[in-house]
């Protein structure tokens, strides 16, 4: 989130110095991500710094274990959080739960996009991820696939609030049809082999140093799926500002491996992710709590992801 949560800032940091027993001589809110229930800080200490992630309510199971479970399987570009002195992961805070991990500088390659050298290990990555044969008690921790989306449902619900808007008499004829096709490919889907996939692994989530080694956050909400899930934000030119192209898809296949992703597949996912994206930028839109830079913001997002869908239509 961009806003900053209503809490103490020093009494968090106090939090933090007790609860993973490191010096911390300041904290940093970082205005980053889409989340509305997630906010982020950058924590500096005399040994360096580490990002911390603050959620109201409980993280999942999976976004607390496996990314370790992943880095024990060799997945070396996990970023994994930080075990408590005192046993466990995760930190309880009032109606909040903390998560701390390693800070590597950079930033996200959403921007600057991929060099080749990393659109090689990008390859790398989701093929390793991809081919790790998770356990029972690892696929227990996950999700899996249904193809049941409730993106459709939850923007005809918030619609009564905001069908007389100039945006929806511009987009909303093309948002219902992308609803519709929604429904369409999920009935068509043919059951495939399910892989670990991260599900949000668009170049926002890649941290990089220049042409340093790729670093993968935010293991929210992994899921059980086919591999078109991950993929669907690699053969696309709607995630980042340097999208993939013939160049870009062959050094990734470099590191991938053999790869024929089903069409199909990658269709519905990434029609669902902008029915999703459009859904909850709406409702961040209406949320009255939300500042003024925060509706800017989510507005922008919405109104490029409605002129995509419109130019598709």
């Amino acid at each position: 989130m961009i806003d900053p949560p209503d809490i103490d800032t020093r009494a968090l940091a106090a939090e933090v110095a007790d609860a993973w027993a490191i010096d911390v001589a300041d904290l940093v809110f970082l205005p980053v991500g889409l989340d509305g229930q997630a906010w982020a800080y950058r924590v500096e200490g005399a040994d360096g710094a580490r990002f911390l992630k603050l959620r109201r309510g409980e993280f999942t199971a999976a976004a607390v274990q496996l990314p370790g479970v992943l880095r024990a399987y060799g997945v070396q570009q996990v970023v994994a959080p930080i075990d408590r002195p005192s046993g466990g992961t995760c930190h309880a805070y009032g109606d909040f739960q903390l998560l701390l991990y390693p800070f590597h500088e950079g930033g996200s390659l959403w921007s600057r996009g991929l060099t080749d050298r990393q659109w090689i290990e990008y390859g790398e990555f989701l093929g390793h991820l991809h081919a790790v044969t998770p356990n029972a008690d690892v696929a227990s921790l996950l999700p899996a696939e249904t193809f049941r989306s409730t993106a459709g449902e939850r923007l005809r619900a918030l619609e009564p609030q905001i069908e007389t808007s100039n945006l929806w008499q511009r987009y909303g004829a093309a948002l219902h049809r992308l609803s519709d096709t929604v429904d369409e490919l999920a009935s068509r889907v043919r059951p495939t082999r399910h892989v670990i996939c991260h599900a949000d692994i668009h170049p926002g989530n890649l941290i990089a140093d220049a042409d340093g080694p790729l670093h993968v956050v935010d293991w929210d909400a992994p899921i059980l799926a086919p591999r078109e899930r991950d993929l669907m934000f690699v053969f696309s030119q709607d995630f980042g500002e340097h999208p993939i192209n013939a160049r870009r898809a062959e050094l990734f296949r470099r590191g991938y491996g053999p790869l024929d992703p089903d069409e199909m597949m990658l269709s519905y996912y990434r029609s669902e992710r902008h029915l999703d994206d459009v859904a909850v930028f709406v409702a961040s839109i209406l949320n009255p709590e939300a500042s003024p830079e925060s509706r800017a913001n989510d507005l922008h997002w919405l109104i490029r992801i409605a002129e995509n869908v419109a130019s598709r239509s």
